[in-house]
Formats: C-alpha cells, sequence, structure tokens
C-alpha cells in the first residue's frame, strides 16, 4: 500500500523517516499541534539498520525505539514530508535524540538526505516498552502501511522484551552499535 498523500505547497520542508510513535499520524499531531495525516508520503525502508530500544524515556517511563546501524538489517517505517515550521516541535518532541541524515527507499524511488532521530546515549541492553507505546507503535505502522510480516516481527519484538522483562529475567546485553 503506497499513500503518496503528502501536501503539495510552495512552503520550505523536508523529508522524516519516522520508525517508532512518530509513525502514528495521530500520535505526532499530539506533539506538532496540527494534523500531519496529509504529510505522510507512505511505508518506506532504511536499509542497513536495525531497530532496538535503546533509550528510556523519562516521560513514557519505558524503553523507546532507536535505529542503530547494522548491514545485515532493513528498518521499515513512515516517510513524511513536513513543513519546515514543524521543526523546531519535531526536536522537541525528540529530546535525548540528534539528527542523522539518512536514505530510504519509498514506492520505489530512492530519497536522500532524510531526517531522522537517533538516540544520543545509547544503553547496553534494551528496555521493553509500556503497553502505550507498544500499541502507539503498532498503530502507526498498521495505519501508514507497513508490510503485514514486518509489523508481526516488530509486535514478537516488543513482546518478547515485555515478557523477558515481567519474569524478572534480565535482558540480554545487546551492543548499540554495529554487530
Amino acid at each position: 500500500m503506497t499513500m503518496l498523500l503528502a501536501k503539495k505547497s510552495d512552503e520550505s520542508s523536508f523529508y522524516y523517516f519516522a520508525y517508532g510513535s512518530c509513525m502514528c499520524p495521530v500520535d505526532l499531531k499530539r506533539s506538532l499541534g496540527e494534523s500531519t495525516h496529509a504529510y505522510v508520503i507512505g511505508p518506506a525502508t532504511l536499509p542497513g539498520y536495525r531497530l532496538g530500544f535503546f533509550r528510556k524515556s523519562e516521560r513514557r517511563n519505558c524503553g523507546v525505539l532507536d535505529v542503530v546501524r547494522d548491514t545485515r538489517h532493513t528498518v521499515e517505517g513512515v516517510l513524511y514530508r513536513l513543513p519546515q515550521r514543524l521543526s523546531a516541535a519535531l526536536d522537541e518532541r525528540e529530546i535525548g535524540y540528534h539528527h542523522e541524515s539518512i536514505t530510504v527507499n519509498c514506492a520505489g524511488r530512492v530519497y536522500s538526505n532524510i531526517r531522522t532521530y537517533t538516540v544520543q546515549e545509547k544503553l547496553n541492553q534494551e528496555i521493553a516498552p509500556n503497553d502505550w507505546y507498544f500499541s502507539v507503535v503498532l498503530r502507526g505502522a498498521y495505519t501508514c502501511g507497513l508490510p503485514e510480516p514486518y509489523c508481526w516481527k516488530l509486535f514478537e519484538h516488543m513482546h518478547q522484551l515485555q515478557q523477558t522483562q515481567a519474569d524478572g529475567r534480565r535482558l540480554p546485553t545487546v551492543h548499540a552499535t554495529a554487530a
């Protein structure tokens, strides 16, 4: 499913690749103050990275997603074309992350110099998401048309982290750098 909804406008804009809770346009609206559905271009693939929960959000009190370089993996997410006027609000939402310029594939096209956010101070082991974060990530993935097998993989990873943490077992140490 390709959305290609992004508003055409003369307003200056930037491309943004979301892979966590920002995949959900409803949740992104909460931070940016306006509906973001019309800015969705569609599902996109980031080659050479993998997902991990290498940051604990104090605001959400749970593990939150990050992307780390790993040539053996890809990350699915949502490509937005956001108005430049929303850049500062997005930066404020992504406290603890910094900009990284990446290249993604979307609808058969390569997009370069795309903004994403990566965790500044990565943890050595993953921390499970809470139920709210889990739900928002899956809602965004499904709503924006990420491939069903990827959505299931994402579900299974988050569920495994929650189960391991609930059982009191120590989560395996995973290095946040390329394996």
